[in-house]
């Protein structure tokens, strides 16, 4: 490369998005839900930390109204049906998993992030669910019901992994 514009101009083609015809998809890596956002606890805002991957990104507030209670029943059981009403809610078509958080915290490194749930959400139980956009990218939503049912509290972070 001769100059530091044509570098930046290689990087910049190299990190674009294939288009339709190619393996990965062409969706956002970023969820479509507008209310995914809106409402979060206090506390969660003030989080500071960074899920560790190959772009390390920080843990943002996600806060959604669940809309009936169907399924807010259906999002406490670990079951395929949950990640299809997860995907719903957060207006998504990319796959979805639910992961343990034992398994997907197995060093203890983010203990701070499921306490902060927890005591935001004033509840015991915390789920992470992993949306898949390709092989490498992915969305961890670390989430729980708050006290009174009515909507999914939590954090969520961006994440490239090889």
């Amino acid at each position: 490369m001769s100059s530091d514009e044509a570098y930046t101009a290689f990087l910049d083609k190299a990190n674009e998005i294939p288009l339709a015809g190619g393996n990965i998809s062409t969706q956002s890596a970023e969820t479509k839900a507008a209310a995914v956002n809106t409402n979060a606890p206090t506390a969660l805002q003030s989080i500071d930390k960074y899920y560790i991957s190959e772009t390390d990104e920080p843990f943002v507030p996600a806060a959604t109204i669940v809309p009936t209670v169907q399924a807010l029943l259906t999002l406490l059981t670990p079951i395929t049906s949950a990640t299809d009403e997860f995907r719903d809610l957060i207006d998504h078509k990319a796959d979805i998993s639910i992961i343990d958080t034992d398994d997907w915290d197995p060093r203890g490194d983010y203990v701070y992030i499921i306490r902060a749930v927890r005591e935001a959400a004033g509840v015991c139980e915390v789920k992470v669910y992993k949306i898949h956009y390709d092989r490498t990218r992915a969305e961890y939503y670390v989430v729980s019901l708050d006290s009174d049912g009515s909507r999914i509290v939590g954090l969520k972070a961006k994440a490239v992994e090889s």
